[in-house]
């Protein structure tokens, strides 16, 4: 079982990091509301250190070993309370915790099944057997302060993703449309459009 994992990130999806550790590379799935502070975690020379959720997806004709990773215990604490509700498996809850944690638990706590909802593969039916099987159960959790900027880091990640889908249409590989991507916002970090950001990548492009 893999509990930790610490390396070098070497690529990174909109869902997924490669790590090499020491010349053998991990892909390690990583929740929306983490990846969102994966940059500002990561060590000179993009080394990182996560907490890992190591599990086997079964399918007809085999296993797959996969991770999922996280910053610390306690997200990784809350992703295996919020799995442990009927319909919502590892992949499920992979997708659904796109908010910050600490909302989902208050939203959990309240009631609320509106918020619920909205995450992504959560209907109407589902929001309100979260509730049923973890209200009341999860108040530490609504004490984690990851909602800090919330509002800039979604914004970021929306015009990303949407300037990550023109440059590989315009036949950059990913790995490569990334990497600009994630120069020009080291570069200006205040960029509020997808526009801008493209304009930021083929200033750049100039430059080199």
């Amino acid at each position: 079982m893999i509990a930790r994992i610490s390396g070098k990130v070497i690529e990174k999806g909109l869902n997924y990091l490669i790590i090499d550790v020491g010349g053998v590379c991990y892909e390690v799935f990583i929740p929306q509301t983490v990846m969102q502070r994966i940059d500002e975690n990561m060590t000179d020379g993009n080394m990182i250190n996560l907490i890992t959720y190591h599990y086997f997806q079964i399918e007809p004709s085999k296993g797959t070993p996969v991770l999922v990773g996280f910053l610390n215990e306690i997200e990784k604490e809350f992703f295996g309370i919020f799995i442990t509700v009927s319909g919502i498996g590892p992949r499920a809850a992979l997708k659904a915790l796109n908010q910050p944690i600490s909302l989902i638990a208050r939203a959990i706590d309240e009631g609320d099944i509106n918020f619920l909802k909205s995450l992504p593969g959560i209907g109407q039916q589902r929001a309100r057997e979260v509730i049923a099987k973890l209200q009341n159960k999860v108040g530490k959790f609504g004490l984690i302060q990851d909602d800090k900027g919330k509002e800039q880091r979604i914004k970021t990640t929306d015009i990303e993703e949407e300037a990550l889908a023109v440059l590989v249409q315009l036949e950059y590989k990913k790995s490569e449309a990334l990497s600009m991507l994630k120069k020009a916002l080291e570069r200006s970090p205040d960029i509020q459009t997808t526009e801008g950001l493209l304009n930021e990548v083929y200033k750049q492009r100039k430059i080199d």
